[in-house]
């Protein structure tokens, strides 16, 4: 997305990985030769998890990226766990939650507060929309995940036919809205067509096939975990590729959130009072 951002515009950077992942899970679901479902319920359920997991997400993160860089994009990206946890078990309630996930959870925007850090001046100016944009990503991305074990999980969808089905509804919204998202002067070399493609092709077609895979496998909080290895690629990538640098505050609020995350996903336990 940095990169593409060099050539293109956000709502741009959106809908290319859309429709390039469409296209991909096509390829895949005719090889395949996937099912389609007859249900109007479930296209209207899709319709929902295409927008909120891939229509409005994609294009927060990509506007987020012309404010902060990659490496804090990709920290943000791991607080996905702790969304889902919140929403599977708060509003869909399909997961139980329990004293431990509370100070998961608690910890874990404890997090959020040292990477933003508000004593900054230029957090509170420059980068602060940027860094909200990627909260209201991930916060997409965690509902998503409640919606679709309380709404999609019951009709038992093939992983490839779910994912084939709600990006191609994204693409299509995408392609409807392009003057509105996607209308604006372009300027392409080989490295900003390289990430699109990349982006679209690995990122958003056989990517989010195999988080299908995962989901229907273990369930949204564990699927959702993920999004653990973002940060370490993000990072390392935007430093060696890119010369991004670290605040020392970012990755030590990395830690505190992925501490919340074990602690939510019940990776680690509180102790136990005595007698209880």
């Amino acid at each position: 997305m940095k990169v593409a951002l060099d050539g293109v515009s956000f709502g741009q950077v959106a809908w290319a990985r859309l429709v390039f992942g469409a296209l991909t899970l096509a390829v895949i679901a005719l090889v395949m030769r996937v099912r389609l479902p007859r249900s109007p319920k479930v296209y209207g359920h899709l319709t929902v998890v295409a927008i909120f997991y891939a229509v409005i997400p994609h294009q927060l993160f990509a506007w987020a990226e012309q404010y902060v860089s990659s490496s804090l994009a990709s920290i943000y990206n791991a607080i996905t766990p702790l969304m889902t946890a919140l929403f599977a078990a708060l509003l869909f309630r399909v997961e139980k939650f329990d004293a431990g996930r509370v100070v998961g959870v608690v910890l874990g925007f404890v997090g959020v507060i040292v990477i933003v850090a508000p004593w900054q001046v230029g957090a509170l100016v420059g980068d602060l929309g940027g860094q909200l944009a990627c909260l209201g990503a991930v916060a997409c991305y965690g509902f998503t995940f409640g919606y679709m074990r309380r709404f999609l999980s019951p009709y038992a969808l093939q992983p490839i036919t779910a994912a084939f089905l709600y990006i191609s509804i994204a693409a299509l919204i995408m392609v409807v809205l392009t003057p509105v998202v996607a209308w604006s002067p372009v300027r392409l070399d080989v490295w900003i067509v390289l990430s699109l493609l990349a982006l679209g092709v690995l990122g958003t077609g056989v990517a989010y096939m195999w988080n299908m895979n995962v989901f229907d496998a273990w369930g949204p909080t564990p699927a959702s975990s993920v999004t653990y290895i973002t940060p370490v690629v993000g990072v390392v990538l935007g430093i060696v590729l890119l010369g991004e640098r670290l605040s020392w505050n970012q990755p030590i609020g990395g830690l505190v959130i992925f501490l919340g995350i074990l602690l939510a996903q019940q990776r680690i336990r509180l102790p136990r009072p005595r007698g209880a």
